[in-house]
């Protein structure tokens, strides 16, 4: 059997769900190494060789020219898209310069206007012990997030009115990929979530995806 060119490091429950669900919309070939990253997982030595930054995601592309590495969750699955998807306008890479344009400001978008309080809304609705969990750090989270939330709302029904269902075009894209990895983390937020229905109803369509699904599966048994 062939080795994949392609391996992903990072397990399923972290940011390396970006990479890897855009690898599965692909359907591209791909080993997955499942490094954690607690109990510096990412900071051994093999690891540290491919990101000095000691984080994962990492993305290793072996490809005749010699081994490409990339670090980022974005970048990884940006890559992805770029590099082994076919911009065919069927796929999920980008089939124009606007698919390119809206993949890359969305994606960096989503790091710098949602991330840091869609995981503090995560962490502190859901994931932490409750004995842990602080419901002021929520709750001054939430109320951030309804400024960048309401450009998305905003920005669904424009395209709504074109007749585009998604972020980037009228079909599933990375756009939609690395915009929605993210801003599910905010969906217990549940009174912000009701006021933006279009919101909830796009990232629960991003959820429903079979390959969204699947990694769902691979991120509870701890992969």
């Amino acid at each position: 059997m062939t080795t994949p060119a392609l391996t992903i490091y990072g397990i399923a429950a972290s940011r390396a769900v970006r990479p890897l669900w855009v690898a599965e919309e692909l359907s591209l070939p791909y080993t997955h190494e499942p490094v954690p990253y607690l109990n510096a997982g990412a900071r051994t030595p093999e690891m540290l060789a491919l990101n000095p930054n000691g984080h994962i995601p990492v993305l290793k592309d072996a490809r005749p020219e010699g081994d490409v590495i990339v670090w980022e969750s974005m970048a990884c699955a940006l890559y992805l898209a770029r590099v082994h998807g076919k911009a065919d306008g069927v796929d999920i890479s980008p089939a124009s310069a606007a698919e390119e344009a809206d993949a890359l400001r969305w994606s960096f978008w989503a790091v710098t206007e949602l991330e840091k309080d869609a995981l503090t809304v995560l962490m502190h609705r859901v994931v932490m012990p409750a004995e842990q969990r602080k419901a002021d750090l929520a709750d001054a989270a939430e109320r951030r997030l309804a400024v960048p939330l309401g450009v998305m709302e905003r920005h669904l029904a424009a395209q709504q009115a074109k007749g585009q269902s998604w972020l980037a075009a009228d079909r599933f894209t990375v756009a939609d990929v690395c915009v929605g990895a993210v801003a599910a983390w905010a969906l217990p937020a549940r009174h912000l979530m009701a006021s933006l229905p279009l919101t909830a109803d796009w990232i629960q369509r991003c959820q429903a995806r079979p390959a969204q699904q699947a990694l769902r599966v691979k991120a509870r048994s701890g992969r």
